[in-house]
This record gives structure tokens, sequence and C-alpha cells, in this order.
């Protein structure tokens, strides 16, 4: 498995985490869901501070399925590549106890 992280810095873009958050409701989650090899991808968002960033994680059966083309219209949205990319092998993996069974659907963007 490989996990792939990255990182916009919106201050420079026209976009927000709230027009983002309208790409993902819109388009991304669904688009996403239909990439093979991808386990587990998540949005995630920082709006403390100063400066706005916005980024996602990814995980991966493979590093050949982290190899792939992918969907590329979060970068075309916000201008310009992400500001950090980090990559690295996933060395064990667990779920703890829990209540709600399916992660689909869940974070900021649907609880309206």
């Amino acid at each position: 498995m490989r996990v792939v992280v990255v990182w916009w810095d919106l201050s420079t873009s026209r976009q927000t985490v709230a027009s983002l958050r309208d790409f993902l409701r819109t388009e991304a989650v669904d688009s996403w869901a239909q990439v093979r090899g991808l386990r587990l991808k998540l949005w995630i968002s920082d709006t403390e501070g100063s400066a706005e960033r916005w980024g996602a994680v990814f995980v991966w059966e493979s590093p050949e399925a982290a190899q792939q083309p992918l969907p590329t219209k979060a970068g075309e949205l916000i201008g310009y590549p992400p500001a950090h990319r980090s990559s690295f092998d996933v060395e064990a993996t667990t779920e703890g106890l829990y209540e709600v069974a399916a992660l689909a659907g869940r974070g900021v963007v649907f609880a309206r």
C-alpha cells in the first residue's frame, strides 16, 4: 500500500476552501469513487491563520496504482500544482472500534 499527501496554499489562488467545497459536492467525490486502486481519499483543509490550505490524503492499494494518471480538476481550479507532495509506504493497517460503518459521504461538505 502507498499513501500520498498533497497540499495547496490557496493564498494566491482565486479559489477558497468554501469554493472548493462546492466542487466536492457537485463533482469531485463522485468522480474519485470510480478510480481503480484507490482505497480511500480524504480531502483536508486548514482555515486557521492567515492562509487557507487545501489538500488530500490518498491511500492506494499498491505503488503502481498511485502512479496512474489521475483527474486534475482541483489543480486546474486552483491554478497551480500542489506546494507539497509526499509519498509513503504503509507499514501496517488496522481499524479501531467505531459506530459508523461507512466512511463514504462523511465530512464538513456533507454536514449541511
